[in-house]
């Protein structure tokens, strides 16, 4: 939190927004994905990053194997109640700043599993950023949601960002620490199927 704490206190000039550029930029560039597949999406995640699709073009070289290397997690597949509680410790254990793809209508909704077994959306346990939809989507539909993404990590700004993957509390922690009107942050983005 100290470095963060040092951000906030430089004063937005010419040298600072181009250094916010290039680490918004780098930040979209790089984005390392989490290993977190539960079910029939994460064969389409997995065909996404091979060959045909090729991840790489977009800086998702590989799917880490540790979460202290990742920082995007990318929820492919239903979530049991069982496994709500190890997607959590795997988000917490993601280094900062982190962000959340859920990946397949059972992972945004519960889908077709209405029952006491499945958490009936991701957003219960992990905020977040983009929803795929699909059952399962395509290849392309996730990179299309990846792409929202990076779109939103352009928007992003380094010295306002709250730490927490989302920015869920961000409009609420702007309006306690600066008086007036704070414009209110879009919400999470539910991406289409591409034609």
């Amino acid at each position: 939190m100290a470095a963060w704490a040092g951000l906030e206190s430089l004063s937005h000039n010419f040298l600072t927004g181009k250094l916010e550029d290039l680490v918004k930029w780098s930040r979209k560039s790089s984005m390392w994905p989490a290993t977190f597949g539960l079910a029939c999406c994460a064969i389409e995640m997995m065909a996404a990053g091979a060959a045909d699709f090729d991840l790489a073009r977009f800086g998702m070289e590989v799917f880490r194997p540790s979460p202290r290397q990742s920082d995007l997690m990318i929820v492919a597949g239903r979530v049991s109640q069982k496994m709500a509680p190890v997607l959590r410790q795997v988000y917490d254990q993601m280094v900062e700043p982190k962000w959340v793809i859920s990946m397949g209508v059972c992972a945004s909704t519960g889908g077709m599993f209405n029952n006491y077994a499945i958490v009936q959306g991701v957003d219960e346990i992990v905020p977040v950023d983009v929803y795929a939809p699909g059952c399962p989507p395509s290849p392309q539909t996730l990179m299309h949601a990846i792409l929202t993404l990076h779109e939103k990590v352009m928007r992003g700004e380094i010295t306002r960002r709250p730490g927490r993957g989302a920015g869920i509390d961000l409009a609420a922690e702007q309006a306690q620490s600066e008086p007036g009107w704070v414009q209110p942050l879009p919400n999470p983005v539910r991406v289409a199927t591409p034609r």
